[in-house]
């Protein structure tokens, strides 16, 4: 593995803790797929971003962000299909900066899975994790013609920040108004959960624009897994429940 893609002197583990890594992709589409018979979701991840924290929502200053040469350099016409494809100069000068690490799937997934086991992780976090679990399967299923079909080890439970903040902040009378005075609601009424939402309401920063890149989004989730912990109210996290 090349030494610039995990932080040199990882920090010794206190195994009181229990500790995760919240992360965050940014994804391309292509043509869906079938496997086993079922439609998978059709998005390939060219950012990926994560920092450990533990069950708390405390981090350790660990942080990984890479730009995936799978994807953003070599299906260049897939990059187009990006969501933020307006993003892509962004992320070149990113990258000529050393912002960001250029790394294929492959590198990406043995750089992760390192620190994984350096910290003994028992979770992955996301906002709306569906999304990025069936990403980050999705391109080491691309990207191995599905010779390897799971970005990530077994074992790891899977938390959903969006189900933390639905649970807590949706019982608060405070969230509810929040939304309600900035029309932050579905057709139906409802309160939204976006994680750009939640942190306005985290952070009173009324303005704040989500970045829409993997490390940067990732830190705004970590504050939603770090207010949600704090109410001390009961909680859905786990995506899947059983």
């Amino acid at each position: 593995m090349r030494e610039e893609l995990i932080p040199m002197n990882l920090p010794p583990v206190d195994r009181r803790h229990v500790y995760g890594l919240m992360l965050d992709t940014e994804t391309a589409n292509t043509i869906a797929f079938e496997d086993g018979g079922l439609d998978m979701s059709n998005t390939l991840f060219y950012d990926f971003g994560c920092q450990v924290v533990d069950s708390h929502g405390r981090t350790y200053g660990v942080k990984l962000s890479f730009v995936n040469s799978d994807i953003f350099i070599h299906e260049k016409d897939l990059m187009q299909s990006a969501y933020y494809a307006q993003k892509i100069p962004q992320y070149l000068a990113d990258i000529e900066a050393g912002k960001r690490i250029v790394a294929n799937t492959y590198e990406i997934r043995k750089a992760v899975v390192e620190v994984i086991r350096h910290f003994d992780c028992k979770f992955i976090c996301a906002h709306n994790s569906r999304f990025d679990y069936n990403a980050i399967n999705n391109t080491q299923r691309w990207t191995t013609k599905s010779k390897y079909r799971y970005f990530l080890p077994f074992g790891l439970e899977w938390w959903d920040t969006l189900k933390m903040a639905k649970s807590v902040m949706g019982k608060m009378p405070t969230y509810l108004q929040f939304c309600e005075e900035n029309g932050y609601l579905t057709k139906s009424g409802q309160p939204r959960f976006t994680a750009e939402i939640c942190y306005r309401f985290i952070s009173k920063e009324s303005g704040f624009v989500e970045a829409h890149t993997g490390l940067e989004d990732v830190e705004i989730e970590t504050e939603i897994l770090r207010y949600c912990h704090r109410q001390h109210k009961p909680m859905k996290k786990k995506l899947w429940e059983t």
